[in-house]
Order: C-alpha cells, then sequence, then structure tokens
C-alpha cells in the first residue's frame, strides 16, 4: 500500500502535534552521532550521557514543567508500521537526520481496541527538528527516508516505558498496557511477542 509523504508543516500535522523552536539542540544531536545506527531498530529509554547534557535542566524545567524527564533515542533501518502506541503524555522527538514519522489519531481506535491502519499519515521530519507529539497521536518507531537510516531523539516522563511491575485487571484498556505509560496495539505481520494485535488492514510501508 502507498501512502502519501506530508511535510510536517503541513496543516494535516496539526492535530497530531506541533513543530517546537527555542532549544539550541546542537550539542544533543552531535552526541547522537556516537550512539548505534543498526539494520534494525534500537530503542534506548534514557541515556546517562544525553541526560548529563545541560539542555536537559531546560527540558525538566520547560517541556514537562519541572517533571523529570528521560532522554533516550530510537535509531535505526524500517520502513513498517509494525504497531502504533499511546501515552498519556506527550512525547517530544528531535529528528537527527531526515526521517519519517507515521501518526495517527487515539480517537479512531474502535470500542474494541481495534484500529483501522488506512487511517494512518505519514509525515517527513526533516533532520534538526524537533516536534510534540500529543498525547492522542498514535505513533510508534520511526521509518527511513530514502533507505538511509535514522537517529531519533525521544523525550518523556522519567520511568515512560520501563518494565511493569505488573499488569492491572481493572479497565478493558489494560491488557494493552505494554510498557510504563505505553499502550501498544500491534500489527499481526510484525509478531511483536505478548501484544494485543488489533490493526487491522495492510501493515503500512513507506516503500
Amino acid at each position: 500500500m502507498s501512502i502519501e509523504l506530508k511535510k510536517v508543516t503541513d496543516e494535516a500535522f496539526s492535530k497530531y502535534g506541533r513543530i517546537i523552536s527555542g532549544y539550541d539542540t546542537a550539542e544533543l544531536i552531535e552526541k547522537m552521532g556516537a550512539t548505534p545506527l543498526p539494520d534494525d531498530v534500537i530503542y534506548v529509554a534514557s541515556d546517562p550521557v544525553l541526560e548529563a547534557l545541560d539542555i536537559a535542566k531546560d527540558f525538566n524545567m520547560s517541556l514537562y514543567g519541572g517533571l523529570p524527564v528521560e532522554i533516550g533515542y530510537c535509531n535505526g533501518h524500517n520502513k513498517f508500521l509494525n504497531a502504533v502506541e499511546y501515552h498519556r503524555t506527550s512525547e517530544f522527538n528531535i529528528a537527527c537526520d531526515d526521517l519519517i514519522l507515521l501518526l495517527g489519531s487515539q480517537q479512531d481506535i474502535k470500542e474494541d481496541y481495534t484500529y483501522d491502519t488506512s487511517l494512518i499519515e505519514a509525515f517527513l521530519i526533516p533532520k534538526g527538528t524537533m516536534i510534540e507529539c500529543y498525547a492522542t497521536t498514535l505513533h510508534y518507531a520511526p521509518c527511513s527516508y530514502m533507505g538511509n537510516g535514522f537517529r531519533c531523539v525521544i523525550l518523556l516522563p522519567k520511568e515512560t516505558n520501563y518494565d511493569l511491575e505488573a499488569v492491572p485487571g481493572i479497565t478493558d484498556e489494560d491488557p494493552k498496557l505494554a510498557a510504563r505509560n505505553k499502550w501498544l496495539i500491534a500489527h499481526p505481520d510484525a509478531g511483536i511477542e505478548g501484544s494485543f494485535c488489533g490493526l487491522k488492514g495492510e501493515n503500512i510501508s513507506v516503500d
């Protein structure tokens, strides 16, 4: 299935997030050059080297209004949607290379927690761009642009995506809780062990 690639500056992006300015991310992007760039995808929730930078204090005080922030990354090569996740809080991304984000809206999840992948939209995030993805924005690992590798800084409240101590059994949403502050709906083709496979339709590819 082909998917139209839109610019992050397009009006269509406004329901998913916004472009962020005002932060000097040059040193952070430089440090990201030393992080791995595998043939698949690697995600690190919290990187001590990145969190030791001076800008980390700005993120703590400004992005989340004083809440502790974790600075991690998602790097590699990818072309498939595979899953969507959402948090109770915004996620901030800094593109260290040109990359593509596949995005949707939590409001389009059905009562049975299935989601139609034909509703996904693709956006090109140019190198050096910082964005906010709202809490209701469905997202997952970035995709490669023109087949190249990507490095992306991920900013979230501290301990997001850490392992769960236990999965609650209070609401129908609870079985989709895959990690702390992370609800996940996977595509069957992705083979994500233990996940709820509620994505209906094609496993979107950027090719």
